[in-house]
């Protein structure tokens, strides 16, 4: 740990709707995947620590499941709880939104800060799709009257447009204090935990609409011998009608989602990966408190 009294270190959450890029930001700023990324809303299922250090500071960030409205099941409801546990006890709030949109799910998110935060930095992501930046100015003006924030930053996560002034807002914010983590540290997160994660992006964007939301992923065993690891997997799904679709025909889906996580693992753990999957049916997991808790969901 840094033991220096000029150091900075504090805890900073990310929140937002689904899909506004909070996962693609904390991957940009820790410069490595620790958080997996999709286009499709939900990506996200937990709370994900990626940490930051440069120039005496350390920010220790959370990135947390988009929030969105119903709560129909189990999972939803942990998800939208995760999001709103991570708005309490943290220094900094950086509350993510896409560029010219702001509706009453924003709204709603936005009213439920806590009152006691002194640092809530607005982020206005995917500037770069916005043809006519001169509509810009009159959302920001528009939206500093809803609330007070302590900065308002545009961005691009996906170009890695103006990160670097959204980093030195951040880092400006940090109270003083030892660093938790050493220098080097980009993350919190088990290997185990993070190969689930990228097997289940590949899932994700091999799959249909619906069936993503219905897929936990299980490491059965994670070994390394002879500079190789060895990972065995299991995906869950809801129906068997699903199992056939993640398997695919002649099980090329599935090889597919393998191959792709297979190559993304051995780029992260820096070693070859021999990587099996197999697919299975629990039925009803994700409105089933019980099942979750089994595959690491903390209901706490």
């Amino acid at each position: 740990m840094t033991k220096s009294v000029d150091s900075r270190t504090g805890y900073v959450s990310l929140i937002g709707k689904t899909n506004v890029g909070k996962s693609t930001l904390l991957n940009q700023i820790v410069e490595q995947k620790v958080s997996i990324t999709s286009r499709k809303p939900q990506t996200t299922r937990h709370r994900l620590l990626g940490i930051k250090t440069k120039a005496g500071a350390q920010a220790i960030f959370i990135d947390t499941p988009g929030f969105h409205k119903g709560q129909k099941r189990a999972l939803n409801r942990y998800m939208n709880k995760v999001a709103l546990d991570a708005m309490s006890g943290v220094d900094v709030l950086l509350y993510v939104i896409e560029a010219l949109r702001f509706d009453e799910e924003d709204e709603r998110l936005l009213s439920q800060i806590p009152a006691n935060l002194d640092h809530v930095i607005l982020v206005i992501n995917k500037v770069d799709r916005v043809l006519d930046k001169g509509r810009l100015l009159p959302f920001i003006e528009k939206l500093s009257l809803n609330f007070d924030f302590s900065d308002i930053v545009p961005i691009s996560a996906l170009k890695h447009q103006n990160i670097d002034s959204l980093e030195d807002s951040i880092f400006s914010k940090l109270p003083k204090g030892t660093h938790s983590y050493p220098a080097d540290q980009v993350a919190d997160t088990t290997e185990r935990f993070l190969t689930s994660e990228i097997i289940r992006e590949k899932c994700i964007t091999r799959v249909g609409d619906e069936i993503p939301y219905r897929i936990s992923v299980m490491i059965d065993s994670f070994k390394l011998e002879n500079d190789i690891t060895h990972i065995d997997a299991t995906l869950f799904v809801e129906k068997k009608s699903q199992k056939g679709i993640v398997i695919g025909q002649g099980g090329k889906r599935l090889k597919s989602i393998g191959t792709a996580a297979r190559l993304d693992l051995e780029e992260v753990l820096q070693t070859k990966v021999m990587l099996s999957l197999w697919v299975k049916v629990k039925n009803g997991w994700t409105d089933n408190e019980a099942l979750m808790s089994t595959m690491g969901y903390d209901l706490g």
